[in-house]
């Protein structure tokens, strides 16, 4: 099953897969997965005013959080509709048995074509930021990713980025250390925020077994509509 078209509700709610047990949307760069300290409307939320409506269930909807993507980041986010498909999500992804590929746009050329980056990542809670290090220190993790060229753009490179590990910021800390930070993302090294603030760094794909079904699930999301991601296709 793969799907890359999706269909929109009032809140510009993209679906892009959905059945009894699950439901996938394709999260704009700004929407934030689950509630936080800013008390903006969560995605979760409006997935489940989104449910409620299309089934027209009365009381609370059930909606579990599998997996998250920073705010300013945009991509695939898989939510579960029953509590029966949740704990095995969870297992799904504990295990690194979900593969997951992203889109990254970077202003300088990497030092390769492609390349494995391994590092060692710190995370400072206050500034909310990981640190890459080539050696291990006390209290980082190790964290790699796979990475190659996908196209060149008049000012941009267009990488692909396949997870190793689920660090904390590690896309963004890993390229930044080898000197290409992700266009937009000041808190990394970029020398200018994007005008609404996202970065371009987006979940394009998610291959998976269906946790119920136990079929091959391959979801793909489309980027933002933006002139730079435009230029990739």
């Amino acid at each position: 099953m793969s799907s890359e078209t999706g269909h929109s509700n009032k809140d510009n709610l993209q679906v892009l897969y959905e059945d009894n047990h699950i439901i996938v949307v394709n999260k704009r760069p700004g929407d934030i997965v689950q509630g936080d300290k800013t008390g903006d409307k969560p995605l979760s939320e409006v997935v489940k005013s989104f449910l409620k409506e299309k089934y027209n269930k009365p009381g609370n909807v059930y909606l579990g959080v599998v997996h998250r993507l920073d705010r300013p980041t945009s991509g695939i986010v898989l939510f579960s509709k029953t509590s029966k498909a949740l704990p095995r999500l969870n297992k799904l992804f504990q295990n690194k048995d979900a593969e997951k590929t992203y889109w990254a746009i970077v202003k300088n050329a990497p030092p390769k074509q492609q390349d494995e980056l391994v590092h060692f990542l710190k995370r400072n809670p206050k500034q909310n930021k990981s640190y890459a290090h080539i050696n291990e220190v006390p209290g980082s993790k190790k964290a790699s990713l796979d990475y190659k060229i996908l196209k060149e753009l008049d000012n941009y490179y267009l990488l692909e980025v396949n997870l190793h590990t689920g660090r904390h910021h590690q896309i963004r800390s890993q390229l930044s250390a080898i000197g290409c930070p992700i266009k937009g993302d000041l808190k990394y090294g970029f020398d200018r925020s994007n005008k609404d603030a996202s970065i371009h760094l987006h979940e394009r794909e998610l291959r998976f077994i269906h946790p119920v079904k136990k079929n091959q699930i391959h979801i793909i999301a489309p980027p933002p509509d933006d002139p730079l991601w435009n230029a990739c296709f």
